[in-house]
C-alpha cells in the first residue's frame, strides 16, 4: 500500500546567520520545551535546549534522545509542539512556504 503525508502546518526556523539569529531560536525553543539542561548531566529532560560545549552546535532534547543542529539546519515545532532538527535538502523536499494572515 502507499500513503500520502497529511498536509500539516508546522512552525520553523533556520539556523544561519549570527549569534544573535541562533540566541532567537534557542530562546524559541527554551520558551517551548521545559527549557535549558545542561549537556553533561547523567539525564536529560524529555523536550529542551542546550548548547554542545564541544562544538557549540545547539542541542534538542525529543523524545527519541538528544539530537545536535547544526549551521544551515532547519528547527521545526511538530503538531504536538515537539522540536527537532532537519537538514536543509530534506526540509526543501518537504515543506513549501504558506502565507499567514
Amino acid at each position: 500500500m502507499k500513503y500520502r503525508k497529511k498536509p500539516v502546518v508546522i512552525e520553523a526556523m533556520q539556523l544561519t546567520g549570527g549569534t544573535a539569529q541562533w540566541h532567537d531560536v534557542y530562546q524559541w525553543i527554551e520558551r517551548n520545551t521545559q527549557g535549558s539542561f545542561d549537556p553533561l548531566a547523567a539525564e536529560v529532560p524529555a523536550s529542551g535546549v542546550s548548547i554542545d560545549p564541544a562544538t557549540g552546535f545547539v542541542l534538542i532534547a525529543t523524545l527519541e534522545g538528544v539530537m545536535q543542529a547544526k549551521p544551515e539546519d532547519w528547527i521545526i515545532r511538530g503538531v504536538q509542539g515537539e522540536f527537532y532538527p532537519c537538514k536543509p535538502d530534506i526540509f526543501a523536499a518537504t515543506y513549501e512556504a504558506v502565507e499567514t494572515p
